[in-house]
């Protein structure tokens, strides 16, 4: 009776039993429609060896490529007040939180961090696309504003990496008050003589377009995003003209003068910390890196 409750059923069961595997195991290119391994993607900064095609990166996984040794600690944002305006459409604003939250492990749409790139204190700032596009809302506005303030009281570098839908609806005009606030601490940074880059991902559209993500000292785009105000479609659909090929995507709008430099990911470290050292006349401090420990997601 033992051999058949612990031998037979067993094997039995495993025959029956459908074989789970995870659902991002393999990463299929928007591109070409190669199918990659979700662990060469992640080697490769989620970039599609074949095609060179920019997937999204996790925040904390850009956080960890920035910065020496992927060794960084965060910067705590004030607190914000929760759904001030009690809104609610097809969910309750404050359900959505709760989803966002749970998917991302983030408190909101923006990630920060300080640490050194290549020996040198740096302060970045992270948009992500995953919690509710990224939108702008208090809570991320606040993250930004937080992130500047350290960086002037650090004399460190901003680097920004932006990626958002645009202003947060559900927060009415309390979102759209961020665009002028950091503004303001922009300035900041400015009459402190420090370095602000803006690393523009895909997509980086809507109010963050109209604020901050345009007010860098330099601008850096990842290959193929796209970056406006209005999506292409609405454009097309308002002015009733076909558009050119390619518009608002980086190249585009690096032949028109919109940004500096459409840098690839594998290379946008080095150019970085080039930039970082240049600006703040600081000579480069050669730092041997480890590889970066795989994401809690990929493993």
């Amino acid at each position: 009776m033992n051999w058949l409750t612990n031998v037979v059923r067993p094997k039995i069961k495993s025959l029956l039993t459908k074989r789970e595997t995870p659902d991002n195991l393999w990463i299929k290119c928007p591109e070409t429609g190669e199918m990659v391994f979700h662990r060469d993607l992640e080697a490769n900064q989620f970039v599609i060896p074949s095609s060179g095609y920019h997937m999204r990166m996790p925040a904390r996984r850009r956080l960890e490529v920035l910065f020496d040794g992927a060794k960084y600690e965060t910067i705590p944002v004030p607190g914000v007040p929760v759904d001030p305006l009690k809104f609610r459409d097809e969910r309750r604003y404050t359900d959505r939180l709760k989803d966002a939250k749970a998917k991302t492990g983030n408190e909101d749409a923006v990630l920060l961090g300080h640490g050194t790139l290549d020996g040198l204190t740096v302060v970045a700032a992270v948009q992500d696309f995953e919690f509710m596009g990224g939108s702008l809302g208090m809570a991320a506005g606040e993250a930004i504003i937080a992130g500047m303030m350290t960086a002037r009281d650090k004399l460190a570098p901003f680097i920004l990496f932006a990626a958002s839908g645009g202003a947060r609806m559900q927060e009415g005009i309390l979102s759209l008050m961020q665009m002028p606030r950091t503004t303001v601490a922009i300035q900041a940074l400015r009459e402190a003589r420090l370095p602000y880059i803006v690393v523009l991902t895909n997509p980086t559209t809507g109010g963050v377009t109209a604020s901050y993500a345009m007010l860098g000292d330099v601008h850096i785009a990842e290959p193929g995003a796209l970056i406006g105000f209005a999506g292409p479609r609405v454009i097309e659909q308002t002015i009733r003209e076909k558009l050119p090929e390619g518009f608002q995507r980086s190249e585009y709008l690096l032949q028109h003068g919109m940004v500096d430099m459409v840098v690839g990911r594998l290379e946008l470290r080095a150019t970085l910390s080039r930039l970082c050292h240049l600006l703040t006349k600081t000579p480069k401090v050669q730092v041997e890196e480890p590889e970066a420990a795989p994401t809690e997601a990929a493993a």
